[in-house]
């Protein structure tokens, strides 16, 4: 069983006030507990405060849980709004950290303006959260179909609008696929799971897929809106003959796609997930707590499932109170450590990061002050 999700909070002004009361995610969870990781003090007191990807708040709980059995005087509040609307509150300094399902760019880095920190600040971006997206479906009958970047491509474009299309038959042979219309469910919200899912279609499928990579779905474009991931998945299960994309900690239990690579066709799985971050590189030209990748997408290594986030802790190198620097530094900590890998592992389906990554992450995070 997962743990239970903490409410959401819209708006940046009510994450302030949030600051001032207790929150749900400061419950220890009856599986989602580990001991206490490195990195934590029990001397620590206060408020620590983030927002961002709904898709990282079932670990950010269970990193909660761990924290708060070494840290019982702290409260850790974290609204899943999405990444968009977590990294402009954190440019605008009205939470401590943000969860992301992508790293700032170096133009928006350039540009500057990180309210959460101290003047002239370099960021920090942990790579806490590795996890595939699942391209999930609701063909009464149908469990799994095999669909490569093309067709997957032409069903969010709305190019193929039928299940038994050629282009779905032709890598399906002997499934029972309907003449029902599809109805492709996209985020309505600003999301870095969006981002991440059209980043592998346009990388693998631009020919179809001729909006690149975006956040924010392109206007026009077919679908039924639907807001975070739960909407996503909500409206998924509700609506017959729906597909959508969703971080795979929340698709339990629902049909899903699996997708070409090479001359294979694999399901979304935590392994499949950390090969093509093994493929992977970190972004070159970034400061050195900037632990930001470029996700390779096209990867053929052997059982890669591309489709996936790599979902970003962000804080300060340094910020103007001394108390937040300690607790966002404990609480990273507490993330990024073998143990808060496995726990995230064990109640999100999520990839632990390697051995190597964790010693990076580990460095980046000591320049918190």
């Amino acid at each position: 069983m997962k743990l239970n999700r903490i409410a959401q909070l819209g708006a940046v002004a009510a994450v302030a006030a949030l600051a001032l009361t207790g929150c749900a995610a400061n419950e220890p969870a009856g599986n989602g507990s580990t001991n206490s990781p490195g990195g934590s003090s029990s001397a620590l007191t206060g408020t620590l405060v983030g927002q961002g990807a709904s898709s990282q708040q079932v670990a950010i709980q269970a990193w909660t849980a761990a924290f708060n059995e070494a840290n019982p005087d702290v409260v850790v509040q974290y609204d899943p709004a999405g990444s968009g609307t977590g990294r402009e509150s954190f440019q605008q300094g009205a939470v401590n950290f943000a969860g992301s399902d992508r790293a700032f760019s170096a133009e928006e880095i350039a540009a500057g303006g990180f309210g959460a920190c101290a003047a002239d600040s370099p960021i920090v971006e942990i790579p806490a959260y590795v996890s595939p997206i699942a391209i999930i479906f609701n063909v009464p009958g149908v469990d799994t179909l095999d669909l490569d970047a093309a067709t997957v491509a032409g069903i969010f474009a709305g190019t193929i609008t039928k299940w038994n299309d050629p282009a779905i038959a032709a890598t399906n042979d002997g499934v029972d696929l309907p003449d029902t219309a599809i109805n492709p469910v996209h985020r309505s919200d600003k999301s870095g799971t969006t981002g991440n899912f059209t980043d592998y279609l346009s990388a693998n499928a631009s020919d179809v897929w001729t909006w690149g990579s975006v956040e924010e779905w392109p206007a026009g474009v077919v679908g039924e809106a639907a807001e975070k991931t739960s909407g996503v998945v909500e409206a998924v299960k509700a609506g017959e003959g729906s597909i959508g994309y969703a971080d795979s900690s929340q698709a339990e239990g629902m049909s899903s796609v699996n997708v070409k690579v090479g001359d294979a066709f694999v399901g979304h799985s935590a392994e499949g997930a950390a090969i093509t971050l093994d493929a992977s590189s970190i972004e070159s030209g970034r400061s050195a707590g900037d632990l930001a990748f470029t996700i390779d997408r096209t990867t053929t290594a052997e059982g890669a499932y591309p489709v996936l986030l790599v979902s970003y802790l962000i804080g300060c190198e340094k910020y103007e109170d001394a108390n937040i620097a300690a607790l966002t530094k404990a609480f990273f900590s507490t993330a990024v450590s073998a143990e808060g890998q496995q726990s995230a592992a064990t109640n999100a389906g999520s990839a632990p990061i390697s051995d190597d990554l964790r010693a990076k992450a580990v460095a980046a995070i000591d320049l918190i002050k």
